[in-house]
């Protein structure tokens, strides 16, 4: 007798349907077939266990598990359940009628309990698509799953309630989740706010400007003049995700592994910050499964890289394409799988070993060209895609003893924000991928931020004066236009020039000495 049910292999942030087949024939043997990894292999010993401990017979027959289609590799443990239920439905310990109208995913624990898995939402997304009627996981997933309307998403907890389920389908209540209504309620919810900064507002202005145009920027600064504390804030002034955005950065935690026990979709903008001891595989994706990295972690969100030149140089110059491509591909013998990587990157670093070159108090102890030397460690393509460059000053004491009052709040600095997207939205909207000023190239940066005679005539000066480099020029146009759309100017003036000309301090030739 052959039992047929479905699982799925997650991919990349896709799903694939994977068809289990559980056939019975004389003898005494178990084999799983169709390309399975060693935690697929194991299942075996799991399932066996779990069937025994509550009260059921494990079949002493010839079982073949096949598990198509047999090119695609299939990992990990969350096949357990499916392959527990083949052998009971095959068995007839299990009522096999309506076994296959179901994804059916979880891993089991010797005594029957059911596990989390990975990528429930890109399974529950795929099993919609084929029109299955429902899915059976794991009840921690159950959320998750939920998001996609138009599936019955039915959470177990235990290998018993599942085969309840099948044989009267009333047992279990399908999880419900009101995912517009969540989603609104949570965009707003910040416990961190702009207001917590006393001081540093040319910092918050030139954070302002960096989220209203998408710019990449780099704080320098030392120790303890607020750096962190003003990156983490940067996300409550970002727009706030649209329910696709959501639905994709979502789909890539829940692959990942990273979403909270009975969580729904993520509501607000990812902030991620990786240690400086981070890997490059750690920070772009792979492994023998390829899984995604902090890059794509950080999709449709922040990126924050704490002390920049502390980092393995090989560690950021594999950021380079993905920065410009905004995806990351990781391919190996078998298989290329792209994941998205749409992020701000947001960095901040001392502007020496000892952190106090150009400090106002404090006296620089680092020997003569050792400034430079600890700027080299920044690659010039990679400072290339960095828009802004944002000189720290510590905060003065009586600004730090002041009252809070009167500061301004997140939300008021990203309506601004917003309304400056809007004109970005409304100007670029014939053209595909780009949204945002960051993102347009030295074509359309000539169609779009033309200068009049007075602005060119100070641009000019400026780059003669302060020694700026050539690549400096680029970078001042394109937030000279966010600066304008911020005003919403039609445009550039020379104010919004002269703005822009402040944030390329690494540009200047004799910066570091």
């Amino acid at each position: 007798m052959m039992t047929k049910l479905f699982g799925s292999a997650v991919y990349g942030v896709e799903a694939i349907t994977i068809t289990i087949e559980v056939d019975f024939t004389k003898g005494i043997s178990y084999s799983i077939v169709g390309l399975p990894d060693n935690a697929v292999k194991e299942s075996l010993q799991r399932v066996e266990s779990a069937i025994k401990n509550n009260g059921f017979i494990m079949p002493r027959e010839r079982v073949v598990i096949n598990m198509a289609p047999a090119d695609i590799r299939k990992a990990g443990s969350a096949y357990d359940l499916p392959i527990a239920i083949g052998f009971l439905c095959g068995s007839g310990q299990a009522n096999p009628d309506d076994v296959s109208k179901y994804i059916i995913m979880g891993e089991l624990s010797l005594d029957g309990t059911i596990q989390p898995i990975k990528g429930a939402l890109p399974i529950a997304i795929q099993a919609r698509k084929e029109g299955f009627i429902g899915l059976i996981l794991p009840q921690q997933n159950a959320r998750e799953a939920a998001i996609v309307n138009n599936l019955k998403v039915y959470g177990v907890s235990h290998i018993n309630d599942v085969v309840a389920f099948l044989h009267d389908n009333t047992s279990i209540v399908p999880t419900f989740v009101d995912t517009r209504e969540e989603f609104n309620n949570a965009q707003y919810n910040f416990d961190i706010d702009f207001s917590d900064v006393k001081g540093q507002e040319n910092i918050k202005r030139s954070l302002e400007i960096a989220a209203a145009g998408g710019h990449n920027a780099i704080l320098i600064g030392p120790p303890g003049a607020g750096k962190t504390m003003l990156a983490k804030r940067l996300p409550t002034i970002l727009p706030p995700l649209s329910l696709q955005e959501a639905l994709e950065t979502t789909k890539i935690h829940s692959v990942a592994g990273k979403l909270p026990e009975n969580s729904t979709l993520i509501s607000k903008r990812p902030f991620r910050s990786p240690h400086h001891t981070i890997s490059d595989v750690a920070l772009v994706g792979g492994g023998g499964n390829p899984a995604p990295g902090e890059i794509s972690l950080a999709h449709n969100g922040v990126l924050f890289l704490d002390e920049l030149p502390e980092f393995k140089r090989q560690v950021l110059e594999v950021m380079r394409q993905p920065m410009e491509e905004r995806r990351v591909t990781i391919s190996r013998a078998k298989v290329s799988i792209d994941f998205p990587s749409s992020f701000m990157l947001i960095s901040s670093m001392n502007p020496c070993p000892c952190g106090y070159f150009n400090h106002p108090e404090k006296e620089c102890s680092c020997p003569p060209g050792m400034v430079q030397k600890y700027l080299n460690k920044i690659s010039g393509p990679l400072l290339d895609r960095i828009d802004l460059h944002v000189e720290v000053t510590p905060v003065k004491f009586s600004e730090l003893s002041g009252s809070t009052e009167g500061l301004e709040k997140s939300n008021a600095i990203r309506e601004r924000v917003i309304k400056a997207r809007e004109i970005q939205t409304e100007r670029y909207k014939d053209l595909d991928g780009i949204y945002c000023n960051a993102q347009i190239n030295t074509q359309l940066l000539r169609e779009y931020c033309q200068l009049d005679t007075a602005s060119q005539n100070l641009l000019k000066k400026a780059m003669e004066r302060l020694n700026l480099s050539a690549r400096a020029y680029d970078r001042i146009l394109k937030v000279a236009r966010t600066i304008a759309d911020l005003a919403a100017a039609e445009n550039i003036r020379t104010e919004h020039i002269a703005e822009a000309i402040q944030y390329r301090s690494l540009d200047r030739e004799n910066w570091g000495g």
